[in-house]
C-alpha cells in the first residue's frame, strides 16, 4: 500500500472495528482512534502493508509491526459489507508471507468474546500462548511460526 491509500485505510478499518467496539462497549479500541497521520507513518516506515482490492475500492487491510524475529499482525479489516467472502483470510496468509526474512513468529491479539476471529486465526494455524484480562475484557494471544514459500513481497491484493 501506498500513502495515497491511508484515507481509504482508515475507512475500511474504522468500519470494520465498530462491531468489535459494540461488542466490548469499548469506543476506543486503537483502531478506531488511530489517526491518518499514524497510519501515513506506518505505511511510510516500509512496514508490511498490504490491501485487498475489489476494483478500485478497498475493502481491506492488514498491517505488519515488525519487532526482530517477530511480527505483529495488526489492523486485520473487512469491510463490513464484504464479510464472509475470505478476504480476511487471504489478507492473514499475505501478512505473514510478507513478513521480512529475519521474521520467525507471527503473533497477534483479539479479545476473548471475538469467536470469529479466533475461530479464522486457529484455523489458519495461530495457538493461543496467553490469556489476560485487560481494559477491554479477555485478551488472547496467538502465534504461528512463519514458513517461508516464497521471496515475493506482497502489498495488494485483487479480484474480491
Amino acid at each position: 500500500m501506498r500513502p495515497v491509500h491511508a484515507g481509504e485505510l482508515l475507512t475500511v478499518q474504522k468500519a470494520a472495528y465498530v462491531s468489535e467496539a459494540r461488542r466490548y462497549a469499548m469506543w476506543e479500541l486503537p483502531p478506531l482512534i488511530e489517526t491518518l497521520d499514524e497510519i501515513n507513518r506506518h505505511i511510510e516506515s516500509g512496514m508490511p502493508a498490504i490491501g485487498a482490492w475489489d476494483g478500485h475500492r478497498l475493502v481491506g487491510s492488514v498491517r505488519g509491526n515488525v519487532a526482530g524475529e517477530r511480527m505483529e499482525v495488526a489492523r486485520l479489516s473487512v469491510a463490513p459489507d464484504m464479510g464472509g467472502r475470505g478476504i480476511g483470510r487471504r489478507l492473514l496468509r499475505e501478512i505473514t508471507e510478507a513478513a521480512p526474512a529475519d521474521v520467525r513468529v507471527v503473533w497477534l491479539f483479539t479479545g476473548g468474546e471475538s469467536a470469529g476471529s479466533l475461530g479464522l486465526y486457529e484455523s489458519e494455524g495461530f495457538v493461543r500462548v496467553d490469556e489476560r484480562q485487560d481494559d477491554f475484557g479477555i485478551r488472547v494471544t496467538l502465534e504461528k511460526t512463519v514458513i517461508r514459500r516464497s521471496a515475493a513481497r506482497h502489498e495488494t491484493l485483487a479480484g474480491f
